[in-house]
């Protein structure tokens, strides 16, 4: 059985989908980057800054509220202070923290990177994600196999692929790691 591996290459982190006061509707708030950070006397709350794509407004999305500095290691608090770029991927890629402030996870801009598939022999097929994600591992593999609904509905019913872990293919979402089993016969 050949062995192959699809890498996810996240080109953008998520949106965070919700309520604009200035545009008066609900629209993608795109992650700038950059921390906020204020002291309150002996305490920190720190923020990461996400813009409307409509008008540019911004909405602070919470990390920490009221935490002591030396909860903090302090090469996360030097990165928070310097907005560094990594950590706020880190924090962007966080869909469970987007949700926690009350925000809708939108879908991230990605490429996957990898070999197309051989129909000819049976493919053990590795999907790897540094971030687990909203995004469906039908659509995934629809687009790199190009193929339709239907088609990828009767590779499923047939048996020509099938998750090792038991996962329902039509309705699994991404995380870290998945392996399936591709074999045409």
């Amino acid at each position: 059985m050949q062995k192959l591996t699809w890498d996810i290459q996240y080109l953008s982190p998520p949106s965070a989908i919700k309520y604009c006061k200035k545009c008066g509707k609900k629209t993608e708030h795109l992650c700038s980057g950059l921390f906020r950070i204020n002291a309150q006397r002996k305490y920190l709350d720190i923020w990461l800054i996400y813009k409307c794509s409509d008008c540019d407004s911004t909405w602070n999305m919470t990390i920490y509220s009221r935490i002591n500095p030396k909860s903090i290691t302090h090469e996360i608090l030097d990165g928070f202070n310097s907005n560094n770029r990594e950590l706020s991927k880190i924090y962007a890629m966080n869909t469970e923290l987007i949700r926690k402030n009350g925000a809708e996870v939108g879908l991230p801009k990605y490429k996957i990177l990898g070999d197309n598939i051989n129909f000819n022999t049976p493919i053990e097929l590795h999907i790897k994600s540094s971030y687990p994600s909203r995004l469906k591992v039908s659509s995934l593999l629809r687009e790199k196999m190009n193929l339709s609904q239907n088609a990828f509905e009767q590779m499923i019913t047939s048996g020509s692929i099938r998750s090792t872990s038991g996962l329902d293919l039509k309705k699994c979402r991404l995380q870290a790691d998945v392996i399936l089993i591709i074999d045409k016969e």
